[in-house]
């Protein structure tokens, strides 16, 4: 199986997520920091997986949806108990980079998170994302015996109106164990922003989707009022 992938841009070596850096507090002021659309949390909460490639980039894209209240990064699906990132990453773990959102179901529905997730991947690749690749960074939906039905409805509507002709192999798979990863990796576009940008910028990750959808990424509840907060 491939590993992880190098690309360089500017002369810049640019490390994937597989390579967390510092980034000293003059980088991190002249970066700009991501937008949150606010909103008044109703109470009630739920959660759902997603693997999307590196676990940074997709964690950054769920907290910008409205209705999302945290968002985690972790290890999932593969039978190795409290794994490391090395292990995930260099050894066949079975273990994709994931992330576990919490919700608030009155704000923002499952089957619209599943509908945000997949026009924030390539759902066409079997062997990674963009520039990872390898099998800790395989896309999936790991959903629960309760989001299995819409799971696999959102993804036969995917089907049958995707903007290209590639098949999607993006698979619905059964919710298992959720391993937080290290804390590095947490919030890691907050915390290393400047790294954060260039590895995305390098990895040709939003333009990618951009092609692939034939738009940029939109929130799947854009429209929608989130009370006072907002």
């Amino acid at each position: 199986m491939m590993k992880h992938v190098l690309i360089f841009v500017s002369a810049l070596s640019l490390a994937a997520c597989s390579a967390a850096q510092s980034t000293n507090a003059s980088e991190a002021d002249a970066t700009p920091k991501p937008q949150t659309v606010k909103f008044t949390p109703s109470g009630q909460t739920d959660t759902a997986i997603f693997a999307g490639g590196c676990f940074w980039c997709i964690e950054s894209d769920f907290e910008k949806l409205p209705g999302v209240l945290d968002v985690v990064s972790g290890y999932t699906g593969g039978e190795t108990i409290n794994p490391t990132y090395k292990q995930v990453t260099y050894a066949e773990t079975g273990h994709f980079e994931a992330v576990e959102v919490t919700f608030d179901p009155a704000h923002v529905s499952y089957n619209e998170l599943l509908t945000y997730f997949w026009h924030h991947i390539d759902p066409t690749d079997p062997y990674g994302q963009f520039c990872d690749k390898g099998s800790s960074y395989r896309t999936a939906i790991f959903a629960r015996p309760d989001q299995v039905d819409v799971a696999t409805a959102s993804k036969a509507e995917i089907e049958a109106t995707k903007p290209f002709k590639a098949e999607i192999v993006t698979p619905v798979l059964t919710a298992q164990a959720f391993y937080l990863a290290e804390d590095y990796h947490q919030d890691y576009y907050k915390k290393n922003p400047a790294h954060y940008n260039r590895y995305r910028r390098g990895c040709g990750r939003d333009a990618r989707v951009k092609a692939l959808w034939h738009s940029a990424p939109k929130s799947a509840n854009a429209d929608k009022s989130y009370g006072s907060g907002k």
